[in-house]
């Protein structure tokens, strides 16, 4: 039980995070998970109720999605997914634990420096096929997509809509995909389930804190706590 609150409060916090700054669920809650579980529960267990956020989003601002580059992406993941659950399923739990976290922590950089790219359809057609990978192996796939639509210059509406969107196609791949190699049981139901009452819940914190705070300070906050999480991620795989 204690477990389960646990994981509970992590993907809280995570959705809290998603809610203030418009990124990070995965990034909070794979490598948290991780730590208190193990690598495949984690990756697994967060795909539920993520795909739940981004869908909740996606329809509220279906008005303002791009779907043409929506679709590009996904098609492109499907591409990449199968490596990915590959990547799951024959990676030792201390070595997958490890590529979490410096996946995240690679994330992390690439987000705090802001980096931009030039994002025509291959581009974006090979972030498609890189988040399809990471998506099923690690359960991280935000930053790459995040570069990619700052660089199409999208309004924040329209960015948000059409990131929101994007998520929730690569996340259907990777549940049917979870399901295909049979991933998805156990603590990892269990927490997936569990944290979609816990979604619903973050993401009205999370509004309540943007009132407050602001999504600038927050993602700073975010971003620091993002790297110790990596860090113990890390000390996870070493440790054993």
């Amino acid at each position: 039980m204690s477990g389960l609150l646990v994981a509970f409060a992590i993907v809280l916090v995570a959705a809290v995070a998603q809610a203030v700054s418009g990124f990070g669920f995965a990034l909070v809650a794979v490598p948290l998970l991780a730590v208190t579980t193990d690598a495949r529960t984690a990756v697994v267990a967060a795909a539920l109720p993520s795909l739940a956020l981004t869908l909740v989003t996606m329809l509220r601002e279906r008005r303002h999605i791009r779907w043409r580059t929506t679709a590009l992406v996904a098609a492109s993941a499907l591409l990449g997914a199968p490596l990915g659950l590959l990547l799951l399923v024959v990676t030792p739990d201390r070595l997958l634990t490890a590529l979490i976290a410096v996946m995240v922590l690679g994330c992390t950089v690439l987000v705090w420096s802001g980096v931009r790219m030039h994002a025509g359809p291959g581009v974006v057609g090979a972030v498609g096929v890189l988040c399809g990978v990471l998506t099923t192996a690690v359960g991280t796939n935000g930053p790459p997509l995040v570069a990619a639509l700052h660089a199409l210059g999208y309004d924040p509406r329209t960015f948000r809509a059409t990131l929101a969107a994007i998520f929730t196609g690569t996340g259907s791949i990777g549940l049917v995909g979870f399901l295909a190699v049979g991933q998805v049981h156990g603590d990892a139901l269990r927490i997936g389930v569990l944290g979609i009452p816990a979604v619903a819940l973050g993401w009205w914190l999370g509004n309540l804190i943007f009132a407050r705070i602001g999504p600038v300070v927050f993602r700073r906050v975010m971003l620091v706590g993002l790297t110790a999480s990596a860090g113990a991620a890390i000390a996870r795989s070493l440790t054993g």
